[in-house]
């Protein structure tokens, strides 16, 4: 079982240090090990964090985006070795034609990323000339890489790729006739007992819903409002609980969500050192064993950690409204067990 080795006492030690902002749950089979929130949901109205506020993830479901992908696929709507420009009618003129939904999956597809990373180092430079109160949906994302040249043959490496999961959301729409959103809380969260989560759009966050804040140099701050798009989809921008995002993990473990989960959680690409891939999922190892199973997200105001470690059955989720200080927890925790 979870030796928590005076943990709580740790937790708070790091709080104090780094000044956490966030919930944190852990979880070892039906038992609660851990379950603890600082911080404040909203400095100006000194509304503090607590069991369930909801945070936002960034990129933290991705895996959302391939248990659709993967649920579509058992239905025999798709198959992952699918051709981009067979399942999608828009018009990628400079993308090579082997694309696969497994390459967009893995981040092995070589397309343009709309956020590169070897270009610009501030996520907030991407809405200088495209407002973030136009990217509502899916398709509003198009124009920032639609057009873009091809920056590798499809399956040559693994180079991280927001525009991926784009354009994989784009197909889930395309498949279903569904908005995104709305797929992934009729077929994943409302199926996962997820009640308190969801994608809300920034400007009409609903009540419980941590504000993202940006902390300054010089001590001052501000909110993360205008950094980000203003509502999330397929790449990243849900909002979830801890607990809710523990209860994801166990429907995707306990086989509600798909029939083979296997098909997600198998190494797909070495990313480095002992660090995989599947769909959607980072997977570590170590001594040639699999350690953990687990998602992560940071944007400007948002970081967040959450993983299933199965040679122990514990599930840790880990959600702050802040740009840093989810890794340092998880950390700790890990060194608990």
């Amino acid at each position: 079982m979870l030796v928590l080795n005076n943990l709580t006492n740790q937790i708070e030690k790091i709080q104090t240090e780094n000044h956490f902002s966030g919930s944190i749950f852990v979880k070892q089979s039906d038992s609660v090990k851990l379950q603890a929130s600082f911080g404040y949901a909203n400095r100006a109205d000194a509304v503090l964090n607590e069991k369930q506020t909801r945070f936002g993830i960034a990129s933290g479901c991705k895996l959302f985006t391939a248990v659709a992908i993967a649920q579509l696929v058992e239905a025999k709507k798709l198959s992952f070795d699918s051709l981009l420009r067979d399942v999608l009618d828009i018009s990628f003129p400079h993308f090579h034609e082997g694309v696969t939904i497994h390459h967009l999956l893995t981040h092995t597809s070589g397309i343009p990323d709309y956020f590169d990373e070897e270009i610009m180092d501030d996520f907030e430079e991407l809405w200088i000339k495209i407002p973030m109160y136009h990217i509502r949906r899916l398709h509003d994302f198009l124009p920032l890489f639609q057009k873009e040249q091809q920056k590798y043959i499809a399956g040559e490496k693994f180079y991280y790729n927001n525009a991926g999961y784009i354009v994989l959301g784009l197909i889930v729409e395309k498949v279903t006739g569904m908005a995104f959103i709305d797929y992934v809380q009729q077929n994943i969260m409302d199926k996962a007992g997820m009640k308190n989560s969801g994608y809300f759009a920034l400007d009409a966050l609903p009540s419980n819903t941590a504000i993202g804040y940006i902390d300054k140099e010089d001590g001052t701050w501000k909110t993360n409002m205008y950094s980000l798009p203003i509502q999330g989809g397929s790449d990243g921008g849900a909002f979830v609980t801890a607990d809710d995002m523990v209860l994801f993990w166990e429907a995707l473990i306990q086989d509600k969500l798909l029939n083979d989960k296997t098909i997600l959680m198998t190494p797909y690409v070495h990313e480095e050192d002992e660090s995989y891939y599947g769909y959607g999922v980072w997977i570590e190892k170590k001594e040639n064993e699999i350690y953990k199973y687990h998602v992560m997200g940071y944007d400007p105001g948002v970081s967040f950690h959450s993983a299933y470690y199965p040679h122990n059955t514990v599930i840790l989720s880990i959600c702050s409204n802040k740009s840093k200080g989810a890794y340092a927890m998880m950390l700790e925790l890990e060194n608990s067990f």
